[in-house]
């Protein structure tokens, strides 16, 4: 793992110029193929500024805006915990109460060594509970979170055991966070969608944010794209899970959010938002915390605090430095990451993700592409899908897109789509017993569980 210097920020902080932005989202649009359109919101000051690029789709060539919708993914993860906050000042929950206390009262929420999950340790992945129910599995559903339901959830919960001490060690959770969402909504008595409405949407005036799209917002909805530009289906997630992903939204409403985040005088949740920031875990990287809900990397001389979403078609990044006053938003219509863009335009010393390294594609045997199908686990909850389809092999990782795989030798694979590489290991009888994924600088091996 490589670890960041300190470095400092350039003093008079400025964005960069329009012309660089665009030429930054021109590159991913046109030269990389990795988007049909982005948009990039920028606010310092009170003052916004807001630059698209790019096509709602491939047969639509309406140029995405401020007010064009996109799905944003784990970003819901920020508004279940400011609702977490609001609720706290409201005396409603307290963060270190049992999250088994605001569910009903035949739920089974697992504990270890004599403790419980409070709602702090959802808010801040520190639970123990893995990155997804043990029973969510995405099949060949294009839409695997609409089949998934609160009684999929308590079953799941009902089985699930600790692996490690609760509070010990952060990993991200959707599960986690989802459960949040669920048990806040269960304490209020209604669904978590006009719960976030309630105390967060209405209160800072975020009109075109919401989980169930109005005419209106339809009409502005971007069409979402996989990582070849292929048009793929919205998800729907049932309120089992809603809160960890479920919202829509527009670079309008999310720059309003941060300025609510940057200007306390400004913004009617000031304590709430402020107590987002107030408890911080260590996670896997050094120097960067897990606040409740937020990020907060701390390795570049202030606290840059963000979060980033992706679904099948869509990525989403939201972010704000405090010490600059400044806070950036981009949303994708496609499943590329587009974080280091916006960690980018608040930090220039942040690099840009640079292009994919030219591989070359070989020809293979096609029986040796089918011996390497199966479901290999890569993490707890987290599995990697290998599949064939027309001669061709597929991964897909939970929760995530399906994507194309190239050979570059007879175990090694490539992606043109993405930054992902997989090695597959075999026995004697050439049959893969496991994988080594290598996704955007980091290493996921998994051991094959059936075929």
């Amino acid at each position: 793992m490589t670890i960041s210097a300190k470095v400092s920020r350039k003093p008079n902080f400025q964005f960069p110029l329009e012309t660089e932005i665009k030429s930054i989202l021109a590159a991913r649009v046109d030269e990389r193929r990795q988007a049909a359109g982005i948009v990039i919101g920028t606010i310092r000051g009170g003052k916004r500024n807001i630059i698209g690029y790019g096509r709602f789709s491939l047969t639509d060539a309406r140029q995405p805006g401020g007010d064009t919708l996109f799905e944003i993914g784990s970003v819901t993860k920020v508004f279940t915990a400011l609702v977490l906050t609001t609720m706290v000042r409201r005396g409603e929950v307290g963060l270190d109460e049992p999250v088994k206390d605001l569910l009903p009262s035949n739920v089974r929420i697992p504990c270890r060594a004599g403790q419980t999950i409070r709602l702090q340790d959802l808010a801040t992945h520190t639970s123990g509970l893995p990155r997804m129910p043990g029973n969510f599995t995405v099949g060949e559903s294009k839409d695997p979170y609409s089949s998934y339901t609160v009684d999929d959830l308590y079953n799941a919960l009902s089985t699930q055991e600790l692996p490690r001490d609760i509070g010990s060690k952060y990993e991200y959770s959707n599960l986690g966070m989802g459960l949040l969402g669920h048990a806040l909504a269960c304490r209020a008595g209604t669904a978590y969608e006009t719960l976030v409405s309630d105390r967060i949407l209405c209160p800072l005036g975020l009109t075109s944010t919401a989980i169930v799209l109005s005419d209106d917002m339809n009409a502005r909805f971007t069409s979402g794209h996989d990582f070849e530009l292929n048009t793929v289906d919205s998800w729907h997630l049932d309120e089992s899970l809603a809160a960890a992903g479920a919202l829509r939204s527009t670079a309008d409403d999310q720059l309003t959010f941060l300025d609510a985040m940057l200007r306390p005088e400004k913004c009617r949740l000031t304590d709430a938002a402020a107590d987002m920031l107030a408890v911080r875990r260590p996670t896997e990287i050094l120097g960067i915390e897990s606040g409740l809900g937020w990020l907060i990397d701390g390795r570049n001389g202030d606290d840059l605090v963000w979060h980033s979403g992706a679904t099948a078609g869509y990525s989403s990044f939201v972010g704000f430095s405090r010490e600059e006053a400044a806070g950036v938003v981009v949303l994708s219509n496609t499943a590329n990451d587009i974080s280091d863009i916006g960690r980018h335009l608040l930090n220039a010393n942040a690099p840009l993700s640079p292009a994919p390294k030219f591989r070359a594609q070989i020809a293979i045997d096609q029986l040796r592409l089918h011996a390497y199908t199966g479901c290999y686990q890569l993490l707890p909850g987290v599995l990697a899908k290998v599949t064939t389809r027309n001669g061709r092999l597929f991964a897909q990782v939970t929760g995530e897109g399906n994507v194309e795989i190239y050979p570059e030798s007879e175990r090694a694979f490539f992606a043109k789509v993405v930054d992902a590489q997989v090695i597959f290991e075999a026995n004697g009888d050439n049959v893969a017993t496991s994988l080594t994924l290598h996704l955007n600088g980091q290493t996921f091996p998994g051991s094959r569980i059936n075929d």
